[in-house]
């Protein structure tokens, strides 16, 4: 009789070698990102994530004591992400129809950059958690006072004003990229930035700088 052979080993189920803390922390957020946007929150289990990133469980336990605790930090992450892309695009350049260009980019950027993760941010199946919507909310706040900033140097515009302009763009930016993201393929990533930013630069550039005002 011949002896059975070893069956393969898949490669998301091997044990990885030791890791310094900092990279094993980063390895174990990208399994668990891969297995809460396939399976949600709530089909989710450490064992998946832990035999996706290729550790024990005990290891992963080192790192997170729980599944919530895992999901808040990979939201938390997320949130950072998108806050300085829109941040990076405000800060990148002195001219105000570039930077119209970058935040309507960073949000196609930050939905298409990653499979479905943003759904962490804009679509969590734990919204309801007082945890979850916090980060979320916050994720979005900062990025309304990243654009919020520059408005209000630029045009003079009171904070509110300014905050409130900025949540219109914001919102147009999330809510489009979204329906793109969708329907990719029938709108290349440049023409809906392009179209987008053209749309939100009609109405922004109403509000003139102050030294265009002069």
């Amino acid at each position: 009789m011949q002896p059975s052979r070893p069956v393969p080993v898949p490669p998301a189920a091997r044990r990885t070698s030791r890791l310094p803390r900092g990279a094993r922390r980063v390895q174990l957020l990208r399994a668990a990102q891969d297995v809460f946007v396939a399976q949600g929150f709530h089909a989710a289990a450490m064992d998946d994530i832990a035999d996706r990133a290729g550790v024990s469980k005990p290891v992963l336990y080192q790192h997170f004591p729980g599944k919530r605790e895992l999901y808040l930090a990979l939201l938390e992450q997320q949130v950072d992400e998108l806050t300085e892309r829109v941040r990076q695009a405000m800060a990148g350049t002195d001219d105000n129809r570039l930077r119209v260009d970058g935040a309507v980019g960073a949000y196609f950027d930050f939905v298409g950059a990653d499979g479905e993760a943003f759904r962490l941010v804009f679509e969590s199946d734990l919204r309801n958690d007082p945890d979850v919507r916090r980060l979320a909310d916050r994720g979005a706040r900062s990025c309304i006072e990243a654009i919020a900033e520059v408005i209000a140097a630029d045009t003079g515009a009171d904070p509110e004003r300014a905050l409130l302009l900025a949540s219109g763009l914001t919102g147009l930016c999330e809510t489009s990229a979204r329906w793109w993201l969708a329907r990719q393929g029938t709108v290349s990533r440049d023409e809906a930035v392009s179209l987008l930013s053209a749309l939100a630069w009609r109405g922004i550039s109403g509000f003139p700088r102050r030294d265009d005002a002069d």
